[in-house]
């Protein structure tokens, strides 16, 4: 008998006595069992919710991003293994390679969102700071800080080891313990990646939990500080969604569920276009990558009647090219379906398909899979199916064999094109293939507002292009309707779905303490020694330097226009400019912001080593000839990245209030400046 797979529940593997078999989807032979002991999920909760939030806690955003770093290099380190294993599910190399290289890939890149976006602590101030009262003395913003609770991930698709680190990446660094329930048929690829992550030791304890097998009670045990995500079928989505529990407590219930997604090939593209071709083989890479099994892959492909013909033979031999087999036999191009129930329930909803449309390719032609034993495996050969009546045909708009197979749809015009398309009622993903950038314009806006994510699709775009059913982490990916009405990924968005935003107010002072950042209108410590002057540890908080005064002569803007080439006329022309809504001619902007430098930069070396950056910059009033101008410098945020230079010097990343201000102390600009600054270590 082959292991049985344990489930990791409360810092112990839990597991010894086996339940279902799970077999290989090459040649049917068994890979692994669950296992049949019962899993405490009171206990796994408790264990979440008291120590993993505590040990996650114990860290910051920032150290969090370092930790998912340092556990995406250890799994790339140490990928073969999980590729090894990955082949029983019937994924090639590059099918795993989207799960495992891309599941890593998605730890490295919230990495850099952290590392770069988030800040040292806990709380993540979302501004701006609004005055609520005239006097400066009571303000409000919102803050966000890490739920209270556990964040629950099911995924009941075949991407075992992506699948789980999508959802652990936003919310690990948003300082949430989580529990991952993979699909079943593929767990052992789940346990094996989890595996990796308990050796690697980087993740605290309760962290990550991982359940084989059923989920038992634990949705029943959730509170309103918990979040569920879920990733499968429409039809689960939707009883989950109304499970009395999670009602009763309003928990946050997010759904990426399957939906038909389309292709559209826009009119103005020819058989003689490039664009022709790459519709072909976005089409045809969709339907064979994981057997199709990708609840982004293309469903419907939406084609100009008078491009029917071509478009079915092009892609039928594009599509007879196709080597089904054992991923390890050289020159397979697909696997088989993730188990053979898979494959049955394909079968089932091809043939509801074939009621409403025409078979153009399926197993008839020679699709015989390659390797041995294969004749016990879970293959589907491509099928291909044309439907020429689409805008009166639901069931192709209703109907998906989750496996590689699309059905063409002819349309007469373009409104037509875009009816079909939004047919579909709510899509994860929709292409657009098309030469012109007005049909873009007009086409894009009307999907938009029934697709979660749309791609452009041109020869340019095409040299760099991820591709239709690639979900991006810096990007969205979710849609409305059939697609589950959720969202993920998306960069920080994502990790605010496991924040808990809420409204602060108070005095500025108080928001400054809270929010550890500065707060005009705070109090402010004017230190004797220049704060540039210190080091990255001795900087504090709202130290700040009010400048000495400088006047705005003539010479100065000549000087400036000089040197910048910048003659615009409201700096020169002294009878236009008296015309302007100013009244007289003008000191340029950025004059005042080189100006304001000259008065608060400290010139000799010390800690700070460069200004990398300005946000939020506004000019708020003009500066006239004779206007004096004075700066107040004040640290407004740091943010220890945890870096060190070639030399081992420590950094740390300061963010400066600068407030430039005219003789009657009105704000005549406002912005922040970036600063890397030496620790003393």
């Amino acid at each position: 008998m082959s292991a049985t797979l344990q489930s990791y529940i409360a810092g112990q593997w839990l597991g010894t006595e086996p339940a279902q078999t799970l077999r290989s989807a090459v040649n049917g032979r068994a890979v692994a069992c669950t296992h049949a002991e019962t899993i405490d999920f009171e206990s796994a909760l408790h264990f979440a919710r008291t120590q993993g939030r505590k040990n996650l806690l114990a860290l910051d955003f920032q150290e969090r991003a370092q930790r998912l770093k340092a556990l995406a290099k250890y799994l790339m380190e140490h990928k073969e293994s999980l590729y090894a294993v990955s082949a029983h599910t019937g994924a090639t190399r590059a099918d795993s390679w989207i799960d495992i290289d891309g599941g890593a890939g998605t730890l490295f890149a919230y990495a850099a969102m952290g590392s770069n976006e988030l800040p040292s602590g806990n709380v993540l101030h979302e501004g701006p700071v609004m005055a609520l009262g005239k006097k400066g003395g009571f303000s409000g913003t919102h803050i966000l800080v890490p739920r209270a609770g556990v964040a629950v991930h099911i995924n009941a698709f075949n991407f075992p080891v992506w699948g789980l680190l999508e959802k652990l990446a936003p919310s690990f660094l948003a300082g949430m313990p989580c529990i991952g329930k993979p699909a079943t048929t593929t767990s052992y690829l789940t346990e094996a990646a989890m595996r990796l992550v308990v050796q690697s030791g980087l993740l605290p304890e309760g962290a990550l939990q991982l359940v084989i097998g059923s989920t038992g009670d634990l949705l029943d045990r959730l509170d309103g500080a918990d979040v569920l995500t879920f990733t499968g079928s429409a039809d689960t989505a939707a009883k989950l969604r109304v499970n009395p529990n999670l009602v009763r407590h309003s928990v946050p219930f997010n759904a990426e569920a399957d939906s038909l997604n389309c292709a559209i090939l826009a009119p103005d593209v020819s058989p003689d276009d490039e664009e022709f071709d790459l519709f072909i083989k976005e089409v045809a890479r969709e339907m064979t990558t994981k057997a199709g099994q990708k609840c982004t892959a293309i469903r419907r492909a939406i084609v100009p009647r008078q491009h029917l013909d071509a478009v079915t033979e092009k892609l039928r031999l594009q599509l007879l090219k196709t080597v089904m087999g054992d991923p390890l036999v050289e020159g397979v191009h697909m696997g088989a379906l993730a188990s053979h129930a898979q494959r049955d329930d394909v079968s089932e909803r091809v043939a509801l398909l074939k009621r409403h449309a025409r078979v153009v390719l399926d197993q008839s032609d020679g699709f015989v899979p390659q390797g041995d034993g294969v004749d016990q495996g879970a293959f589907f050969a491509p099928t291909l199916l044309v439907c020429d009546a689409p805008l009166s045909t639901r069931a192709v708009h209703d109907v998906e064999a989750f496996g590689p197979v699309s059905t063409l749809m002819a349309y007469d015009d373009l409104e037509e094109a875009m009816a079909l398309a939004n047919m579909g009622c709510g899509s994860l993903v929709g292409t657009l293939v098309t030469r012109s950038p007005s049909v873009a314009a007009q086409v894009i806006p009307a999907l938009a507002a029934w697709h979660g994510r749309m791609l452009v699709l041109d020869a340019q775009a095409a040299v760099e292009s991820t591709g239709h059913g690639s979900p991006l982490p810096q990007l969205k990916h979710g849609g409305p309707g059939r697609a589950g009405g959720g969202e993920e990924l998306g960069g920080l968005r994502a990790v605010k779905h496991y924040l808990q935003r809420a409204a602060l107010q108070g005095s500025p002072t108080m928001l400054a303490a809270i929010t550890s950042e500065h707060v005009r209108g705070a109090k402010v410590n004017d230190t004797v020694v220049h704060p540039f002057r210190s080091y990255f540890e001795d900087l504090c908080i709202g130290d700040s330097l009010l400048t000495h005064r400088r006047t705005v002569t003539e010479a100065d803007i000549a000087n400036f226009g000089g040197i910048s080439g910048d003659y615009f006329y409201m700096h020169f022309d002294e009878i236009a400019a008296r015309d302007s809504a100013f009244g007289k001619r003008i000191a340029h902007g950025y004059f005042v912001l080189s100006a304001a430098a000259g008065l608060f930069v400290s010139p000799g070396v010390g800690p700070v080593l460069a200004n990398y950056g300005l946000d939020t910059l506004r000019f708020v009033k003009p500066v006239g000839i004779g206007d004096t101008i004075q700066a107040r410098l004040t640290a407004k945020r740091k943010t220890d990245r945890n870096k060190r230079d070639d030399k081992g010097v420590g950094q740390g990343v300061v963010a400066w209030d600068v407030e430039v201000s005219n003789q009657s102390g009105e704000l005549v600009a406002s912005y922040d400046i970036l600063t890397l600054v030496a620790k003393r270590g």
